[in-house]
C-alpha cells in the first residue's frame, strides 16, 4: 500500500485541474477535484469499506 498524499501534493493536483482550494479541508479539496474530473465526489464516504471505483486516484487514501 502506498503512503497517503500530502496536503501539498493534493493542492498541486487541484491547481492542475483549475480547482480553487482557498481554506478547504483535505477531504473537500479531493471532492472538488473529483467533481472537476467528472467523477463521483465520494471521497471518505465508503462507510462499509467497500469502493467500486478501482481507478480512482484517491482510493488508497479514502479506504485507509
Amino acid at each position: 500500500m502506498e503512503a497517503s498524499m500530502t496536503l501539498k501534493q493534493i493542492k498541486e493536483i487541484a491547481k492542475e485541474k483549475d480547482v480553487r482550494v482557498g481554506n478547504m479541508k483535505k477531504e473537500n479539496i479531493i471532492r472538488a477535484v473529483q467533481r472537476a474530473e467528472g467523477n463521483f465526489d465520494c471521497f471518505g464516504t465508503a462507510s462499509s469499506g467497500y469502493c467500486d471505483q478501482t481507478n480512482c486516484l484517491w482510493r488508497e487514501d479514502c479506504l485507509a
